[in-house]
């Protein structure tokens, strides 16, 4: 017979690690997993915001694209001229032109350059959709400058005396002619279109009428006011279709043609004045005017 001995304390403290090892390791890792997740969580629902905050801000700058495209579409319409009346423009004087012009705008060379650069060091999400933003409001500001300047050039086109006043035949031109009453030399400041009595006589632009009356050699006369310093009158006239501060279109009855005033037979007599000053209307005159 052999007797052994054997501590009971060691086994127990033994069989204790033997027993609890699995299950610290068990916990551990469940801790361990547990924690992943929660920050695997973390990770998402910061991702759903910051995928919401992008699909936002594509969103808003997919609106101002849109309404860039509008509103280049309706400038590109607008922006559209008669051939016949934008000579007519060229031939305006300068100083005429001058109250019709925008200020200028930035030059877009320079600000796409300055664009291209800054996006090529973007490395952050936000800050190009940032730059994105702010480039497109750029844009909407040059625009507004392009369509401010495409309606001020629409406003002079429709103030540009472009049609024949009256039909009929031109009996006298603007310049140097012998008096027809005296016959001596004489400076003629308009044309003489000559035709039937009561004919229709239409406004050349578009205006506000500034006189209605006699006023001596012109006999019965309109003046008509079309801002930016143009003004034409009509002279000679049997009576009248309109009255004074009136606003008319390009094409609108005014009055007939007649004899009054200073005159040897019936016909109308034509006058345009830039600033004042006389301006040759046959240089003007394109377009004929509109059916009767």
């Amino acid at each position: 017979m052999r007797r052994v001995t054997i501590a009971v304390r060691p086994v127990a403290l033994t069989m204790c690690v033997l027993v609890v090892t699995p299950i610290l390791i068990g916990v551990g890792a469940a801790w361990k997993e547990r924690h992943d997740t929660s920050g695997l969580r973390a990770s998402h629902v910061a991702l759903e915001a910051e995928n919401a905050n992008y699909r936002s801000a594509t969103e808003a700058l997919a609106g101002q694209i849109a309404s860039l495209q509008s509103a280049i579409a309706d400038l590109g319409a607008r922006s559209a001229l008669d051939p016949s009346l934008a000579r007519a423009m060229d031939k305006l004087p300068a100083l005429v032109k001058a109250r019709a012009m925008g200020g200028s705008a930035v030059d877009p060379k320079l600000q796409d350059s300055q664009f291209t650069t800054t996006l090529s060091s973007m490395t952050v999400p936000e800050d190009t959709f940032g730059l994105l933003r702010t480039v497109l409001e750029s844009l909407e500001m040059r625009l507004h400058v392009v369509q401010r300047n495409v309606d001020r050039r629409n406003a002079l086109a429709a103030a540009t005396p472009s049609i024949w006043p009256a039909y009929g035949w031109l009996s006298s031109t603007m310049g140097p002619r012998r008096d027809p009453i005296t016959g001596g030399a004489d400076y003629h400041g308009g044309l003489d279109i000559a035709g039937e009595r009561g004919q229709p006589v239409f406004a050349t632009a578009a205006g506000t009428i500034k006189h209605v009356g006699y006023q001596g050699d012109y006999g019965n006369l309109v003046t008509l006011d079309h801002g930016f310093g143009l003004e034409t009158r009509y002279g000679h006239l049997q009576n009248f279709s309109v009255k004074s501060g009136a606003k008319v279109q390009r094409g609108d009855l005014i009055g007939h043609v007649g004899a009054t005033g200073r005159a040897t037979g019936y016909h109308l007599h034509y006058e345009v004045r830039a600033n004042g000053r006389l301006l040759n209307p046959l240089q003007l005159l394109t377009q004929k005017p509109r059916a009767e």
